[in-house]
């Protein structure tokens, strides 16, 4: 995702811009009318479905026109291996109807897939940045990155056989005090 190009709507707010990545959007995006969140819960089912499986339910086309005609009249099949609850939860991000789609939270962790899954929002949320942050703050880490590396990146190689190689065959060019191979 850009999040360079998102934007927060407003309750029951609509947007017009077609932006992105077209294997990813819904089909209320691919043609140009406007769209709400429910449009970001579709691209979630693609992304799912594509870490699933390793490639996308609808295959790419060119313009999004084409590709809308795609999403619209294709039906994309749910591979036999997937689970129940894990075919449902894709089948209800993926539903070609916004009003239909799953585009909720709430309904997102009632799902049957995430049956035991814990949503904790300290472990989801606060956990992870206070760690970035001390990760952050330490003073050792610019030496550990470094750790192991020199400044000198190949010492054992000999870039004067190499230029004298090139020479004796005429296959190199000198510009200014550099050789370019």
């Amino acid at each position: 995702a850009d999040f360079g190009l998102s934007r927060r709507l407003e309750r029951g707010g609509r947007a017009f811009t077609i932006c992105g990545t077209i294997q990813y959007m819904a089909p209320e995006v691919l043609s140009g009318g406007p769209y709400n969140p429910a449009a970001d819960w579709w691209s979630l089912g693609i992304l799912l479905f594509a870490l699933a499986t390793g490639k996308f339910p609808v295959s790419p086309e060119p313009d999004h026109c084409s590709m809308l005609r795609r999403v619209r009249n294709v039906p994309y099949e749910m591979p036999k291996n997937f689970s129940p609850p894990f075919a449902l939860l894709l089948t209800e991000l993926l539903c070609k109807t916004p009003v239909r789609r799953l585009r909720t939270l709430e309904r997102f962790k009632r799902q049957t897939f995430f049956h035991g899954t814990p949503f904790d929002s300290h472990l989801l949320q606060k956990t992870p940045m206070v760690l970035i942050l001390e990760l952050k703050n330490r003073p050792d880490r610019p030496a550990k990155a470094r750790r192991g590396l020199t400044l000198e990146p190949f010492p054992n190689f000999d870039c004067d056989f190499l230029v004298y190689t090139l020479m004796l065959k005429g296959s190199y060019c000198q510009i200014d005090t550099y050789t370019f191979i």
